[in-house]
């Protein structure tokens, strides 16, 4: 039912957004924005188009972007991430957007560009056009105690060890009123970004009043994507049923906010 549409280069090392659209009678539909992990060392393809594919079987516009990564550093990515959001916005009649409602989806590392661009990148969001809200995967997010220390050195390069960065980069730090709503989901047992990870953002976002959707599942490994068959990774813990249901969640998250 679905079919890429195109491929557009995007300023970078290699940079590219791939945008989906699901095959059915022409009308101004949602968007999301897909950033895939990889510890800001390279861009997971499992967490890319099936993720697109996906949200295309559900009837929503989908796009990834496989951003620039190390020896590329910060702020390459989130310029690259505006640059994409600014072209979709620009050519939504073309595509069949609905610019009140793009969501960025981002699992890992590229939740942490997602929400890092939704949250600190406000200078490079066009006018008017602040995401309509963000689904984070196992998210990285703090640079604190309990931080996944080879994203932040990939991402900043000899700048790693900057307090001032690492506190701006630090998300739970930089969530405000005007933050966008969350759809977050991690496990217990993740041993490479722990799941303090997703709580500290979830109370950060209590505390400034934004809403969110919070989903702790008990196992799994981390980098699950879709956590079914179709993502699935040999010597992984990357089956699993009851967090597969994460992407049923989601979609009923963003029906409810276009609703």
């Amino acid at each position: 039912m679905t079919h890429i549409t195109e491929e557009i280069s995007v300023s970078g090392r290699n940079a590219q957004l791939t945008i989906y659209l699901p095959d059915l009678p022409h009308k101004k539909r949602p968007l999301v924005i897909i950033c895939p992990g990889g510890g800001y060392d390279h861009v997971s393809e499992r967490e890319g188009e099936p993720a697109a594919l996906m949200f295309c079987a559900a009837g929503i516009n989908a796009a990834v972007l496989r951003y620039s990564v190390s020896p590329a550093h910060y702020p390459q990515q989130i310029n690259e991430l505006a640059y994409a959001h600014s072209l979709l916005i620009e050519n939504a009649d073309r595509y069949d957007i609905d610019k009140r409602h793009i969501f960025l989806c981002g699992f890992s590392a590229g939740a942490h560009l997602a929400a890092s661009y939704a949250l600190t990148g406000k200078d490079n969001i066009p006018a008017g056009n602040i995401p309509a809200g963000m689904i984070l995967c196992y998210p990285v997010i703090t640079s604190g105690v309990y931080a996944h220390r080879g994203s932040f050195e990939a991402l900043l390069g000899d700048k790693c060890t900057d307090s001032t960065l690492l506190e701006k980069l630090s998300l739970e730090k930089q969530v405000t009123q005007n933050t966008p709503p969350a759809f977050i989901w991690h496990t217990a047992s993740d041993r490479t970004v722990p799941v303090e990870n997703s709580l500290l953002f979830a109370s950060a976002l209590k505390n400034q009043g934004i809403d969110f959707e919070l989903h702790i599942f008990p196992s799994g490994d981390h980098g699950m994507a879709l956590a079914n068959e179709i993502t699935a990774k040999p010597g992984k813990d990357y089956i699993r049923p009851e967090c597969a249901v994460w992407t049923e969640l989601a979609l009923t998250w963003i029906k409810n906010i276009c609703d």
